[in-house]
């Protein structure tokens, strides 16, 4: 499994489709398309893995390590099956800090695992996504004269 580094990829990601969503997770895949251009942005035919957790739903670093371990954790384990193409995973819900009050607990390193297996068995459900085209050219306006 390869990580997603830099910000095109992540991009490229997201602008596909989200394929699977629970209640504080997204997953968005995007078809590998390795002949595309000179220097493609993914570099081989595997899974490729991001995570996005935004501090705007995990305020504290410790907690946001501690998702991001979480996420990867999951996803490298042999039986998860993501299919050969770029993925991230993206918080879309902060965790209620009444419930989790430690920024880094096992309760909710727990519920976080917990979640993601579910998001993970949801995409392996998920058809394969079709590779990107290109955009489509516009064609040129044609001007007609009547006479």
């Amino acid at each position: 499994m390869q990580r997603l580094k830099t910000r095109a990829q992540f991009q490229a990601v997201l602008a596909g489709a989200t394929v699977a969503r629970t209640a504080h997770f997204a997953l968005h895949r995007c078809a590998l398309d390795l002949a595309s251009s000179a220097a493609p942005l993914f570099a081989s035919d595997d899974v490729w893995l991001g995570a996005m957790v935004p501090k705007r739903w995990a305020r504290r670093a410790v907690t946001r390590n501690a998702i991001k371990r979480q996420i990867y954790t999951v996803s490298a384990a042999s039986d998860v099956g993501l299919l050969r193409a770029a993925h991230v995973v993206r918080l879309r819900a902060g965790f209620d800090r009444k419930e989790f009050v430690s920024a880094s607990s096992d309760k909710l390193k727990g519920a976080v695992r917990a979640e993601l297996q579910q998001l993970l068995a949801r995409a392996a459900r998920s058809p394969a996504p079709a590779p990107l085209a290109p955009p489509p050219s516009s064609p040129s306006p044609t001007t007609s004269s009547s006479s």
